[in-house]
């Protein structure tokens, strides 16, 4: 899995990295980079998040396709409705929504697969022991899937999502965006297949409004940009549809960006202004972010240690005739597989791991471990002495360094 958030165990998993909340600071870059990728891509050709990554569009088209599958095209769909009742809508109205409401609870467990284990999450969903916080998501998550891609579809994107309203501001006349051909296409009208439109006094368009039908959020593209478009491009599609039928060329509604509409612009040209300066900035330092996440995850540390000295006992003197102070280690695996740790000591005479210097850990493991340090008697003076612990990985070959300190009583 590329992502997935373990909350139980406080556990981020990364593209095969595990990753604790000290590093969080690798989760900001991951956002930001997706921040800034989303303004690259909309300065470039407008809505690509929405028209073809957004999962809203993406669940609507799949149920919109179930629907197609079951109860027919717009046409069929439309006499079904309008029919009496019968045992044939009946049957297409239950199966279709049985088959939503499975895609939607699916969708929910796989959201909540995400943060935590998806093999005991399915193993307590078996055996009806899936706990209330999990249940709750799977089925709130199912239910906003089936109310959202099932019935509000486009109201979402027309009056929920906050993207729509902001877009604008990434925009300028050299994005790329879903134009309609006035020059070309008005004055528009109805025209016999093989008619002479140019005899008629007509443009290409013939007004069969196919581009508004298609269109998820129901806008007429002819009329302009305008907030609602998602930029997917089904009004591109169905209109050369109908230019191929005509005979006339491609292209009445089209990507194209405002000053190609207005200079005429080839599509050589169009490319020719996507590396603006604007693009430029904002890829070079999308550029400089990715390159700065993969070297810092590349000389990242895949063992974590946190030592607190035990301050319910200062220090004491041993049967041995040693001073000894207690540690509390804390040893993170930050990889796959199992590792082995030698812990040593060093910054005063002497000095030495008293019990066992090797520690196990399991893979993507946290655990405590009591470790005792001890120097000869009267080897070192009174007072707070600072030392270091070294921890070396003997699987990997790595090793840190831990700041603490000891303590002699007088």
């Amino acid at each position: 899995m590329l992502f997935r958030s373990d909350l139980g165990t406080r556990r981020f998993y990364i593209f095969g990295l595990v990753l604790y909340p000290q590093d969080f600071i690798y989760l900001t870059a991951l956002l930001v980079i997706s921040a800034l990728s989303l303004f690259l891509f909309t300065a470039v050709a407008g809505r690509l998040w929405c028209g073809f990554a957004c999962p809203q569009t993406v669940y609507s088209e799949i149920f919109m396709w179930i629907e197609r599958q079951i109860e027919g095209d717009r046409s069929a769909r439309m006499r079904l409705d309008d029919g009496d009742f019968s045992l044939e809508k009946l049957v297409k109205k239950w199966y279709k929504h049985i088959i939503w409401i499975g895609l939607s609870i699916w969708t929910g467990f796989t959201f909540v697969g995400y943060f935590t284990p998806i093999r005991d999450l399915g193993l307590s969903f078996f055996t009806t022991q899936m706990g209330s916080w999990e249940i709750f998501w799977v089925f709130f998550y199912g239910f906003a899937t089936y109310g959202n891609a099932g019935f509000m579809r486009e109201q979402v994107c027309k009056y929920m999502c906050p993207y729509a309203r902001f877009q604008s501001a990434m925009f300028d006349h050299d994005t790329l965006i879903v134009t309609y051909d006035s020059d070309r296409g008005e004055p528009r009208g109805a025209r016999a297949r093989g008619a002479d439109a140019k005899g008629l006094g007509l443009g290409d368009c013939v007004d069969c409004t196919l581009c508004v039908q298609v269109c998820p959020t129901g806008i007429d593209i002819r009329n302009g940009l305008q907030y609602e478009c998602i930029g997917c491009g089904a009004c591109i599609d169905v209109c050369n549809t109908v230019m191929n039928k005509l005979g006339y060329a491609p292209g009445l509604v089209k990507y194209a960006t405002q000053n190609a509409m207005q200079n005429k612009w080839t599509r050589s040209q169009i490319w020719g202004r996507v590396l603006r300066p604007r693009v430029l900035i904002y890829a070079g330092i999308l550029l400089a972010l990715c390159v700065a996440l993969v070297v810092s995850l590349s000389l990242r540390h895949t063992l974590k240690v946190d030592v607190i000295r035990d301050r319910t006992s200062l220090a004491r003197i041993t049967e041995e005739g040693t001073i000894e102070n207690i540690y509390r280690f804390q040893f993170m695996n930050a990889t796959e597989k199992n590792q082995t740790y030698r812990v040593t000591v060093q910054g005063l005479q002497g000095i030495r791991i008293r019990d066992r210097a090797e520690v196990e850990v399991g893979p993507a493991e946290s655990r405590w471990v009591v470790l005792h340090a001890d120097i000869p008697y009267g080897s070192s003076d009174a007072g707070s002495h600072k030392i270091k612990f070294g921890i070396e990985s003997m699987v990997d070959q790595g090793s840190i360094e831990e700041k603490s300190v000891f303590l002699v009583p007088r």
